[in-house]
């Protein structure tokens, strides 16, 4: 009886437990808070803190850094909610699309699914159009904040956690994780009890793992030009790829040369390549100097003062000269009226 207890106890230590799928969310009077939305937040702001910081010690301006952050932000909720749309389309097309998804799932975010590439992509976009607009480099920026999306990232993870989403396939493993048997998510030629990857564990330590070397190496080499970007890209690429092979949820299947994976792995195995590219070719070119680094050619501080002075000093001058003009032309007036107020 006692052995058994031990073993009993024994199995249970040696997993790990998903949380209730009622701690996935919730509610303060009327409205519904969901946990996932709290991680990607809670890893939003502390990147966001680490990418501020870094920022201020480049000597990039403070009040610029928020608006290009909520450019970056909105446009890569967008890619990342696009691109988990395309890669994963049964939920919300159907098999092959058959069209027996359900459309409305692709608005209801909450729910998970966002995929990082999209959100890469067109934050990129929206990171540059606040750039320009506050006439800074997009490779300073980014070089910036890398370390804090990476950060970000492993914190969102959590969040995956907390809706029992996005687990590897089964495993004996000391530190498999449970998931519910009710859960949509478990396969259903699986006994209930069986333990699963946790790849969101696996993907949190490898990014946080990531975050301390590439800010280690950064230290010590003053990266620039954007090649802190691309060594964070290659650093997430490389672990993302092992991981999302051991993913068994739904995705859109590529065949390559024969071999068929899941998109997320061919993808990551094409961004890291081109990362490797870019970080050689970035971290050989020749190095800037002082608000070079950061601002555009012609919008320093110094230069948008003395642009702004010109154009002072050359309003001053048209208001002088049409005022000079208006009072040569009232006296000329007073000259023509003169004779016939003697008359």
């Amino acid at each position: 009886m006692l052995s058994g207890v031990v073993l009993e106890f024994a199995s249970i230590q040696a997993s790990i437990p998903s949380p209730p799928a009622e701690w996935s969310k919730f509610h303060i009077g009327p409205l519904t808070i969901h946990v996932y939305a709290l991680c990607l937040l809670t890893g939003g702001l502390l990147g966001g803190w680490l990418g501020y910081r870094r920022w201020k010690k480049k000597g990039g301006p403070e009040d610029p850094f928020f608006s290009i952050i909520m450019w970056a932000v909105i446009f890569g909720i967008i890619g990342a909610r696009l691109y988990h749309v395309v890669s994963s389309p049964d939920a919300y097309f159907g098999p092959n699309y058959d069209g027996t998804g359900d459309l409305t799932k692709i608005w209801q975010i909450w729910n998970g699914g966002l995929g990082i590439w999209g959100a890469v992509a067109l934050g990129a976009v929206g990171a540059w159009i606040g750039c320009r607009r506050a006439g800074v480099r997009l490779s300073a920026f980014a070089d910036a904040v890398a370390p804090g999306v990476l950060l970000a990232q492993a914190i969102g993870r959590w969040g995956n956690y907390f809706n029992q989403e996005l687990f590897g396939g089964p495993t004996t493993l000391p530190w498999g994780l449970q998931i519910d048997a009710t859960n949509p998510s478990f396969p259903a030629d699986l006994p209930a009890g069986t333990l699963f990857h946790p790849t969101f564990l696996y993907e949190c330590l490898w990014n946080l793992a990531g975050v301390a070397l590439i800010l280690l190496l950064d230290r010590k080499f003053k990266f620039q030009r954007g090649s802190m970007f691309w060594l964070y890209v290659a650093v997430y690429t490389a672990g993302r790829t092992w991981i999302e092979m051991l993913r068994i949820d739904d995705a859109q299947m590529i065949t390559i040369l024969g071999v068929t994976q899941r998109l997320n792995v061919w993808t990551s195995l094409l961004m890291f390549l081109l990362a490797v590219v870019m970080f050689a070719l970035m971290a050989t070119r020749p190095r800037r100097t002082g608000l070079d680094i950061v601002y555009l050619p012609g919008k320093t501080p110094e230069e948008t003062a003395e642009e702004t002075d010109a154009l002072t000093e050359g309003t001053e001058a048209e208001a002088g000269t049409a005022a000079a003009s208006s009072s040569s032309t009232e006296k000329s007036t007073d000259t023509s009226l003169k004779p016939s107020d003697q008359a």
